[in-house]
This record gives C-alpha cells, sequence and structure tokens, in this order.
C-alpha cells in the first residue's frame, strides 16, 4: 500500500512539475487584449493546464520581445500581438528586431479583428486622415502594435509625426482621457469593438454637450489602397458600427486580425492543452469579453500556411477539433 501511495505521489508531482508556467503579455487597462488575457489566464488556471498570469505591457511589440527575451526557466511568456507587429518582428523588418528577428513566435490561434480607430469630437476640425496635419495628436504608447498602425496609415497618408502640432505616445486610457480633458485633439488606436476607454470617453464628451467623431478611411479613399498596395495581406476593409460609441455614422476602417502567440519551446503537449482549454470555454471567454465573439474555430487557423507558423501543440488540436484536416 505504502509504495502505490508513493507511486502516486510520484506521479502526482510530476503532473504539477509538468504543468507549465505562462505569463500572458497583454496591453494597457482599457484595451480588449488586457481583459482577454486576464480571462484567459483564469480559464487555464481553472482548467488546471498552467500556472498561469496576466500582465499589463504597451502590447504588441513589447510582448514580442518578452517572448522572446523572458521565456526561460520553466517560465514561457505567451502575448496577444497584431499581425502586422508580428510580421515586422518575425521577418527583421522593425526596428527593435533588425538584429534578432523573433523567430522563436508561434500562433496559437487569431483571436477576433482589431479595428483601427482615429478618434477625435466633431468640431475639431479633423474630418480625414490628412487634417491631423498641425494637430496635437497621440499615436500609441512606445513599443505597441497601436504605433506601428499608426506609423504606417500616416506613411500611406503622406504624413508623418513631424506634421503634428505635438505627437503624444499615449495607450487608450491616457489618450481618452487626454482627448476628454482637451489636452489633445486626436488619438489612433488599434482595438476590438468596443473598447471601453472610448466607450466612456464618448459619454464624457456628451455630458459636455459634445461628441465622438471617427476619422474614416474608406477602402477606396487614396490612403487605403496606398496602404493594400504598401503591405498586402496585412489588413483588410472594415466597419466600426455607429452604435458602438455613440457616433452619427458607420465609420470604414482597418481590420487586423489579433494572434495570441507563445514561444516555440513551449512543449508541444502544453500548447495543446492551453489552445483546447481556450475553444473548450469560449463561453466563459465571450461573457467577459465581447471582442471573442470572433473568436472561432474556423477564424482561428486563417493565417495557417502564412509567413509565421502555428505551434505544433496548437495545430494538432485543431485537426482533431476539424478546423483542419
Amino acid at each position: 500500500m505504502k509504495k502505490v501511495l508513493l507511486a502516486l505521489l510520484a506521479l502526482w508531482g510530476l503532473a504539477v512539475a509538468q504543468k507549465p508556467r505562462v505569463v500572458i503579455a497583454t496591453g494597457g487597462v482599457g484595451g480588449v487584449y488586457f481583459y482577454y488575457g486576464t480571462t484567459l489566464a483564469e480559464i487555464w488556471n481553472k482548467a488546471g493546464v498552467a500556472e498561469a498570469q496576466a500582465i499589463q505591457t504597451a502590447a504588441s511589440i513589447d510582448n514580442l520581445l518578452l517572448l522572446e527575451n523572458r521565456t526561460g526557466g520553466g517560465t514561457y511568456y505567451c502575448g496577444t500581438v497584431l499581425p502586422d507587429s508580428a510580421y515586422l518582428a518575425y521577418t527583421g523588418q522593425h526596428d527593435r528586431f533588425k538584429e534578432r528577428p523573433a523567430k522563436s513566435a508561434r500562433i496559437l490561434f487569431a483571436m477576433y479583428p482589431n479595428f483601427l480607430h482615429i478618434v477625435t469630437r466633431e468640431g475639431a476640425g479633423i474630418r480625414v486622415v490628412q487634417d491631423l496635419k498641425g494637430k496635437r495628436v497621440s499615436t500609441g504608447a512606445p513599443g505597441s502594435g497601436t504605433e506601428v498602425e499608426a506609423l504606417l496609415v500616416l506613411q500611406a497618408a503622406g504624413l508623418s509625426p513631424k506634421d503634428f502640432a505635438k505627437q503624444e505616445r499615449l495607450g487608450a486610457q491616457e489618450s481618452a482621457n487626454a482627448l476628454a480633458e482637451g489636452n489633445i485633439d486626436a488619438f489612433f488606436w488599434s482595438g476590438g469593438l468596443p473598447t471601453g476607454a472610448i466607450t466612456e470617453l464618448s459619454a464624457a464628451l456628451a455630458r459636455k454637450g459634445q461628441r465622438i467623431y471617427l476619422v474614416p478611411i474608406d477602402p477606396k479613399s487614396t490612403v487605403a489602397q496606398t496602404f493594400q498596395r504598401r503591405f498586402p495581406g496585412l489588413a483588410g476593409p472594415g466597419v466600426i458600427p455607429k452604435a458602438t460609441y455613440g457616433a452619427r455614422t458607420d465609420t470604414p476602417s482597418l481590420a487586423f486580425w489579433n494572434l495570441f502567440v507563445c514561444p516555440e519551446s513551449l512543449p508541444a503537449e502544453a500548447a495543446y492543452a492551453l489552445t483546447k482549454a481556450t475553444f473548450e470555454n469560449l463561453a466563459t471567454l465571450r461573457q467577459a469579453v465581447a471582442a471573442a465573439r470572433d473568436t472561432t474555430l474556423e477564424n482561428a487557423v486563417r493565417f495557417v500556411g502564412g509567413t509565421i507558423p502555428y505551434h505544433e501543440g496548437a495545430l494538432r488540436y485543431f485537426r482533431e477539433a476539424g478546423a483542419l484536416r
């Protein structure tokens, strides 16, 4: 009996030892990444597939740096990232990855589309992207995917931050607060729908008798067509419905599918278990994060065969679930 008990304890200890420690790098408070990541951590902990913890970061680029530089010693840094940031980092085209591209990044699944928001208020004199010239504008937090997208869109519009009266580099909540207080005229944000910080901003402006305005990027516009020509495959057309934030009209923009990535060194069994736990608990994820309605088996594998490989453990789950042949 004693030998059986010792054997069981040994197996239990092995199982505990094999449970990976996973740090989920997310984004700023007020953005969808943060709430998505914290909910994933709760799901994984409850399912017993990882010792998971979510942390606040500047988002995509910082998350990829953490994945590359901090993974080790039994701790794996995973994260939420934008496809354009992931592509530029993986191929070494981003400044912070020129010396060492993010070649260890592996996709677990595609999450939901981010919509590029260019947020201002009615009466600010900003109706199209080119009107940002001479204005006070936040282009997103340093190291964020929002900043990457903002600079790419500005480039397509023939602008740069040097054309602003003042450039700020703030996250979602800080940008929304600065606009509400009149310290900036507009800000870029890439996020799911709705983004809480912008919902709160719309309500704050309404209390002052003002109204939110989202700058459109029409698919037929020079900005959109130049963007698609220079950066093919990174984004598609999207629409932010007027009811999302109380705008007067629907706003055409660019949609970028977010990715959840982990390091290649994450054991295949762990990657399989994390992916399985996620898709078996979608109801919990969607209850906490509205944007997760687009986290589906079909959408999860939309980048299979692309530049950045999927983790073998995730692919195994998707084959079993029928999402891949």
